[in-house]
Formats: C-alpha cells, sequence, structure tokens
C-alpha cells in the first residue's frame, strides 16, 4: 500500500494539473467558482441575521466574519467526504482500461482540494484585515487542525466511495444529508453550552474540529482542543480501514466498471 502511494505521486501531479485546469477552464466565471460556495452560502445567513429573520450570535466578533469562517471550514469537511467518490466516478472508464495505483486518482483530488482551500483562505484573509482581526501565533496550529478536517472528512470518503460507485443513491443522499449535517453543527451560529443544541454538538464529531480551527483563526486559544484530538485518532483509523476497504473492494468495482 505505502509502495503503491509512493508510485502514484507522479500520477496524481499529472491528473491534478488536467482536471483543475479543465474544471475553470469551461465556466464563464473561472476560478471564482473556488471561493463562491461558501461565499453565497454564508451571504445567505448573513442577510437573514440582518434583517432579523434570523437571530444568530457571532461570539462577540462580527457576523460576517464568524459566518464565512464556518462555512469555509465546513465545506472543506464536506468537500473532503464527497472527493472520494467524486473523483471515482469522473475516472470511470480510466480505471476500467489502465493499470495504475488508484491512490492517484484519490491524490489528485486531494491536491485539488488543498489548492480551492488555499484561494477561500485568501479572501478570509482578506475579510480579516478589513475587521481588523490581527493574526497571533496561534495561527502556527492552524494547518493541523485544517489537517483534522480533512482527514475526518477523506475517512468517511473512503469507506462510503464503493458503496457510492455500486449504488448512486448513495451520492443523492449524501447531498441531502450534508446541509441538514451543517445546520446540526456550530457553522453559523456559536456553540451552545446547554440545550438540545449543545447536545447534539456533544455527539458531532464534526463540531470541535470547526469550533477549534474558527478559534484559531481568530487569534484565541485552541477551544476543545481535547475533543478535537480524540476526532483526529479516531478520523486516523477509519482512515487505515477505508484505505483497506478500498484496495480490497477496487479490483470488484473495477470489474463492474469494465
Amino acid at each position: 500500500m505505502c509502495r503503491d502511494l509512493l508510485l502514484s505521486r507522479h500520477i496524481a501531479w499529472r491528473l491534478f494539473l488536467r482536471d483543475f485546469s479543465a474544471q475553470y477552464r469551461v465556466s464563464f466565471l473561472g476560478y471564482a467558482w473556488a471561493f463562491l460556495p461558501p461565499l453565497l452560502n454564508s451571504f445567505i445567513f448573513v442577510f437573514l441575521n440582518s434583517q432579523g429573520l434570523l437571530r444568530v450570535g457571532s461570539g462577540g466578533g462580527p457576523y460576517p466574519l464568524f459566518a464565512l469562517t464556518g462555512t469555509i471550514l465546513w465545506q472543506l469537511f464536506a468537500d473532503s467526504l464527497m472527493m472520494p467518490l467524486t473523483v471515482l466516478q469522473q475516472s470511470k472508464s480510466m480505471l476500467a482500461r489502465l493499470n495504475f495505483p488508484r491512490e492517484s486518482v484519490i491524490l489528485s483530488g486531494l491536491l485539488g482540494l488543498l489548492v480551492t482551500l488555499g484561494i477561500r483562505l485568501l479572501l478570509l484573509a482578506g475579510m480579516m484585515a478589513y475587521y481588523g482581526v490581527a493574526p497571533t501565533f496561534h495561527l502556527l496550529l492552524l494547518p493541523f487542525s485544517l489537517l483534522a478536517l480533512c482527514l475526518a472528512g477523506l475517512s468517511l470518503g473512503l469507506i462510503i466511495a464503493p458503496l457510492g460507485i455500486l449504488f448512486g443513491d448513495v451520492g443523492r443522499l449524501l447531498s441531502m444529508v450534508l446541509p441538514f449535517w451543517m445546520l446540526l453543527t456550530p457553522v453559523i451560529y456559536p456553540s451552545r453550552s446547554h440545550g438540545m443544541t449543545a447536545m447534539i454538538a456533544a455527539w458531532n464529531p464534526v463540531s470541535p474540529l470547526i469550533i477549534t480551527a474558527r478559534s484559531l483563526l481568530a487569534g484565541s486559544a485552541p477551544e476543545h482542543l481535547l475533543p478535537s484530538l480524540a476526532v483526529t485518532a479516531g478520523a486516523l483509523i477509519l482512515l487505515m480501514l477505508g484505505w483497506l476497504g478500498f484496495r480490497l473492494g477496487m479490483p470488484h468495482l473495477v470489474a463492474r466498471m469494465g
């Protein structure tokens, strides 16, 4: 497994260059699509909050920045979860006809996620500068927190992807579940210490990851650090299991594709 992962890096880079350029070359707005989804999603909640239709606090900071930070972090998790299924479906013909390390397809999708995340973080940095939020040394921990969010989504995505290849209902179900899951996560509202939302957040594995990353972006000490570390450790275990299942299942899936 490790040998194939190492061998797949060159193919993954070429696939990434091909897919990333093609993805935005055929669209009118081009690379703007890298940051439009979280920007538009956060704008909806900012507008509802400003009109009094949705009364949500931000913990003391400007709510537009709070909402944009949460939606960018959530989008990283959601994209990481959907990515394995998406890239495998897009590469069906290549997987069925050519024999190459299958991990390269996943790695190419992961590279695309990281580049898109970088573009979105530039947008967020501009918003932070506009509202006068200065970075602190806690920002040095942000890459590890973002990596934990990506690992959590990728581990689930690798487990779900084989089922999604076999049954088209899985992808449709995920597109329905993810928006509802977002509303159950403190993405556009701060975490609560009591009530139903607090109980749901306590059992929601994405909640501590979002809260920790947001606190680092806000320049404060990491909140919910221990739960985030526990979720990250669980995500690593799931990632290894998902990778093993991916290796065992791909020959059968490729035969079905062919």
